[in-house]
């Protein structure tokens, strides 16, 4: 999987991101995927998602939101 350094600044490209797409702070779009189903999929080797680009898992993540 990808080292700590990696996902770390994958995650920051997420947020910044969501936080463009749905306009709302950083602080907001960074508690959003910290608590989404999104994020845990990420995290999972098994998934695959972290192979994923940013933008692809930024609209996972929108799809995800919007059927909450």
């Amino acid at each position: 999987m990808l080292s700590d350094l990696l996902m770390w600044n994958k995650i920051g490209r997420i947020v910044t991101l969501l936080s463009n797409r749905i306009d709302v702070s950083g602080e907001r779009a960074l508690d959003l995927f910290y608590t989404s189903h999104t994020n845990e999929r990420l995290h999972n080797e098994r998934t695959g998602l972290y192979l994923m680009s940013d933008l692809y898992i930024v609209d996972e993540l929108i799809t995800e939101l919007r059927t909450q």
